[in-house]
């Protein structure tokens, strides 16, 4: 067993150090810490939420109350994207590293087999979800004990399909709930329901579940090291995503900018 695959004991855990960034706040964990994190939340038994906040979840967050509300009940929250990272290193409050939900979904799933761990899928299209499913089984030997893709709410708010979805979850005794209906819903999703989906532990990936299944692929590393993952996105889809990446994220340097006139107290989040 590597040293990044073992949990220390609970008696010597303490919680990580939360930093802001603008209305939201991210954890300073490595990819490995992340991955024992998730681990101790799954184990408690209590149920639990991770996010990975990226620039558009930031941007969002500005205008966005209940967005902001389910942050703030946030059991884990990762640093998805190098401009958010570089952003709290100029502030100040640097965090060690990037953990986006793609890149943490497979190496969670090889410890989910590893453990045992009962999973379940819910996202994606139909087809998809599927897919992904049958590759975690085959290729990951992870015990997938359900694949769902449900309509739900713009505002995760409850619906016949919703509730149908959570009880298979809790029928099937879920011990992580992978999540990929794209921010802002699946982040409200889980943050409306983490009573009815406790004790599991809902991870929101994005689209995670679609790269697992082969449908999407991934930015070259080299554009994600130097903060250029968004233009592969929008060179892809571009009429999905040009209103998001042109229009609305800009707003981060102004958020940014912002909090740099913060007390520097504030900015690294001291205690």
């Amino acid at each position: 067993m590597s040293v990044t695959d073992t949990v220390s004991d609970a008696g010597s855990w303490t919680a990580p150090r939360r930093v802001p960034i603008g209305q939201l706040a991210v954890d300073c964990v490595t990819f490995a810490q992340a991955l024992d994190e998730i681990e101790r939340l799954v184990r408690a038994g209590r149920g639990g939420s991770v996010f990975t906040p990226n620039v558009d979840h930031v941007v969002a967050a500005e205008s966005h109350p209940g967005f902001r509300a389910a942050y703030g009940r946030v059991s884990l929250s990762l640093v998805d994207g190098t401009p958010v990272l570089w952003a709290l290193r100029l502030l100040g409050a640097p965090v060690p590293e990037k953990v986006s939900g793609s890149d943490l979904l497979l190496p969670l799933m090889e410890r989910a087999g590893r453990r045992g761990w009962r999973v379940y899928l819910i996202g994606a299209a139909p087809a998809v979800c599927r897919a992904a499913a049958e590759s975690l089984r085959s290729v990951h030997g992870v015990n997938v004990v359900g694949a769902d893709s449900p309509m739900i709410r713009a505002d995760g708010g409850r619906s016949e399909e919703s509730d149908a979805s959570i009880e298979r979850i809790r029928e099937a005794r879920a011990d992580l709930v992978i999540v990929g209906f794209g921010a802002p819903k699946q982040e409200l999703w889980i943050d409306r329901h983490r009573e009815a989906l406790a004790p599991a532990v809902a991870v929101a990936v994005g689209a995670g579940i679609d790269f697992v299944a082969g449908r999407f692929k991934r930015a070259p590393r080299w554009m994600s090291r130097v903060g250029l993952e968004w233009l592969y996105r929008l060179a892809r889809e571009p009429r999905r995503l040009w209103r998001r990446y042109l229009l609305r994220d800009p707003a981060f340097f102004f958020i940014l900018l912002r909090s740099w006139m913060r007390p520097r107290a504030q900015r690294i989040g001291a205690r």
